[in-house]
């Protein structure tokens, strides 16, 4: 019995949109392709990029050979060398974890894609994909014949493709994987042992529910659906307005020091279940959705688990010792996600809630040890007005004397990566110094106050 592989279509797949538009504008800029654009090519790669492939488009890449007749392949590998660098800016967050989850597992990878390979070979050679499975161009005297050599690499013609490359490295397609987005590689999902729909076309995605094939989303964490490129994060931007909480006055500050692309640790202090919304109130300003690390009892509560799942939330079992929650997190991380978390754990109560001194977990420090983040700290204050812990739900009726909630977001902290302990105390004293001066004062807290810390009996 051979091995198995993983096959990667490109377009919607690997990437977030369709590769066709880059490689037309490389091969202008280098004088191969005539400075003209095919009426309604544009609106053909828009349809794709939105709904998936469709055969008119790859009807128009078939002929795509004719009009490549006299180019040099050399002179085509050149521009697309040009063309891989901004390609690759437009891989998928999640899908490089994944091709490297294959890898270790002695997997190789191999991309399955229509684009003509002496296109597609350099970007592959940037991802450190294997092998290539692509459509090729007949070459004669070094010149494109205008044919092909072998089969158009779609459909049907992907399936024999692979099977013919399969046969050749020893490998077993029953153990193998398929990742694509389009209802035209059926017969190939159909064909391995694992077949996955990645951001499926409609098509694809009801062939998916029918068959029980599973759907990923390589551009969001393990778990979030999406449907027409909408998750459900995206359903909940207008909560990221302040107006969206007429009974809390927010005072947000240095909310442009959360980096708006790439991965990073946003921590804050927690005193009321209200942390939540003032933390995506000011990472909604950097436009980009927050995945919060959060305790299991949030995901075990009907209807709030399961969209706290579906927003990428990474669910922590106190008590365990387990280092999932950690490894979920730093995968998020290396997919460019946003991760927030409170490294107090949960909020103080009695006397400690009003304990000057912030004590944390180790979480924080060891994720960022983990990953090299840069780790953002934000100070809370106020928030436990609009939603104190002895209350089941937020005062929302306090519109005419709205408490402030005060929001200041640090500069990142200065990581030694070397002791946990340290680090966490050096995250802990960068959220304090975010705190106003009472913050800092002793208080001998009165039988009321003590009592609005503890949860409702």
């Amino acid at each position: 019995m051979g091995r198995g592989a993983a096959f990667f279509d490109l377009d919607r797949t690997l990437l977030r949109k369709a590769s066709g538009p880059v490689y037309t504008e490389a091969l202008i800029q280098a004088g191969i392709a005539p400075d003209r654009h095919v009426p309604g090519m544009g609106m053909v790669y828009r349809l794709n990029d939105v709904l998936g492939e469709s055969a008119a488009a790859m009807g128009l890449a078939r002929l795509a050979a004719n009009i490549a007749k006299g180019w040099q392949p050399a002179a085509v590998r050149a521009a697309a060398e040009e063309a891989a660098e901004g390609l690759a800016e437009e891989v998928v967050p999640y899908a490089r974890p994944l091709l490297d989850e294959h890898r270790k597992a002695g997997r190789p990878v191999v991309l399955a894609t229509t684009t003509p390979y002496d296109m597609v070979a350099p970007l592959a050679a940037r991802l450190e994909i294997d092998d290539v499975v692509a459509t090729r161009y007949a070459v004669q005297d070094d010149k494109y014949t205008g044919g092909l050599d072998g089969p158009f690499v779609w459909g049907r013609g992907k399936l024999d493709a692979v099977r013919a490359w399969a046969a050749t490295h020893d490998v077993d397609l029953d153990e193998s994987w398929a990742y694509s987005d389009s209802f035209f590689d059926i017969p190939l999902l159909s064909t391995v042992g694992h077949p996955v729909a990645v951001n499926p076309d409609l098509r694809l995605q009801a062939v998916a529910f029918l068959r029980r094939w599973p759907v990923r989303h390589l551009d969001v964490p393990p778990g979030v659906p999406k449907m027409l490129g909408v998750e459900p994060f995206d359903l909940l931007r207008p909560f990221l307005n302040p107006a969206a909480y007429p009974y809390a006055r927010f005072d947000v500050d240095g909310a442009d020091r959360i980096p708006r692309r790439g991965p990073v640790i946003v921590v804050a202090n927690h005193r009321s279940y209200f942390d939540v919304a003032a933390m995506a109130v000011t990472v909604g300003h950097a436009g980009r959705p927050i995945r919060f690390l959060g305790k299991a009892e949030v995901f075990d509560a009907p209807v709030i688990g399961q969209l706290a799942s579906a927003l990428g939330g990474i669910r922590v079992d106190r008590g365990t010792g387990s280092d999932e929650p950690l490894r979920a997190a730093a995968e998020a991380l290396e997919g460019g996600q946003l991760v927030a978390l409170m490294p107090q754990g949960t909020i103080p109560r009695g006397e400690a809630f009003f304990d000057p001194v912030l004590k944390g977990k180790w979480g924080a420090a060891r994720l960022a040890a983990m990953t090299r983040a840069p780790v953002i700290p934000i100070g809370l204050w106020g928030t436990e007005k609009v939603w104190p812990r002895s209350s089941r739900v937020p005062n929302v009726t306090n519109v005419l004397r709205a408490p402030e909630v005060r929001v200041r977001v640090g500069e990142q902290v200065d990581i030694d990566y070397g002791d946990a302990q340290a680090d966490t105390e050096r995250i802990m004293t960068a959220i304090m110094d975010l705190l106003p001066p009472e913050s800092s004062e002793r208080h001998e807290p009165t039988p009321e106050e003590l009592a609005r810390t503890k949860p409702p009996s």
